[in-house]
């Protein structure tokens, strides 16, 4: 049976125990210590198990045991399965961050992970929509509620488990600004502005008041039941408004990029875009000014009598 037809479970189960253990241990450390999220432990562990899938059948048996070249060997049997370089990209990461853990961990006297050159990932450029499409967007709400998680998201392009995490006390209406935690907890302040206002107000006078139960506990968003507002129902709201607006699918993403990219059109600082962002690397948010460049090469090409 090949690893592509093996899940997860199963690899894990047939690692021999000193792997089994250390993979299991790692992924405490990532949650517990390092404080990444649910997905990307839940993606690096999965990376991991491959890996020492891998390394078991070339006879290693402990972390100890891995080398640059049973490194190098997992990586190119997934690249030639077709796996790609977004994804070998990740997995060069996990392997990396395992084998240092490791290292670190008294499991492994040395770091091969230290000598893995990570594939460079091919990035395409975000979908944005225009300024006149995000406001058709904001605009076409079913209640309260939902216009109010429309104009947050594409006033402060916060992420929608961000949006989703938010309580009342998170909201400082006398500045305008929202209290995020973002990825490692990390918090910050981020800025709206008055359409975005109206739009919470609305919702906290006639929406919240309505749904809000003895469950709710602090939720700024509210579900129809009275919870906490859940990530799929912010992403159905999302793609219901495009839809109504004549727009293609459109994802709460989609707004935090539209989000950013509008930002740096208006001649906003690439340094304080990344700090709206809450992105930890600059490179993150460079991404941004390759579409505003895009923008405007298409600009000149339709426009421009000499292009």
């Amino acid at each position: 049976m090949t690893v592509d037809a093996m899940d997860t479970r199963q690899m894990h189960e047939e690692l021999p125990a000193a792997m089994r253990d250390a993979v299991d241990e790692f992924g405490r450390h990532l949650s517990r210590v390092d404080n990444r999220s649910e997905h990307t432990v839940r993606a690096y562990v999965g990376d991991v198990v491959s890996l020492l899938h891998h390394a078991a059948q070339a006879g290693r048996r402990a972390p100890g045991d891995l080398d640059i070249a049973v490194l190098r060997g997992w990586l190119a049997t997934r690249m030639r399965d077709g796996a790609a370089r977004t994804s070998q990209a990740r997995r060069a990461a996990a392997a990396r961050n395992f084998t240092a853990w490791a290292q670190r961990a008294g499991l492994a006297s040395n770091d091969p992970g230290a000598q893995l050159v990570s594939p460079r990932a091919h990035r395409d450029l975000p979908t944005v929509l225009r300024a006149d499409q995000a406001g058709a967007l904001v605009e076409n709400p079913e209640s309260d509620r939902d216009r109010a998680v429309l104009e947050l998201l594409y006033a402060t392009g916060v992420r929608v488990s961000e949006l989703c995490g938010l309580d009342l006390a998170d909201l400082d209406e006398g500045r305008r600004l929202i209290r995020v935690f973002g990825k490692g907890a990390k918090e910050r302040a981020v800025p709206y502005g008055l359409p975005a206002q109206r739009a919470l107000d609305d919702w906290l006078r006639h929406g919240r008041p309505a749904l809000v139960t003895k469950g709710s506990g602090d939720a700024l968003f509210l579900g129809v039941k009275g919870g906490r507002l859940q990530q799929t129902v912010v992403r159905r709201i999302v793609d219901t408004a495009a839809r109504a607006a004549g727009l293609p699918h459109t994802s709460p993403h989609d707004l935090r990029h539209s989000a950013a990219t509008h930002l740096l059109d208006g001649g906003a600082d690439l340094r304080a875009v990344q700090d709206l962002l809450g992105h930890s690397s600059l490179s993150s948010t460079q991404i941004y000014t390759h579409v505003s460049t895009e923008r405007l090469r298409a600009a000149f090409k339709q426009a421009h009598p000499r292009a």
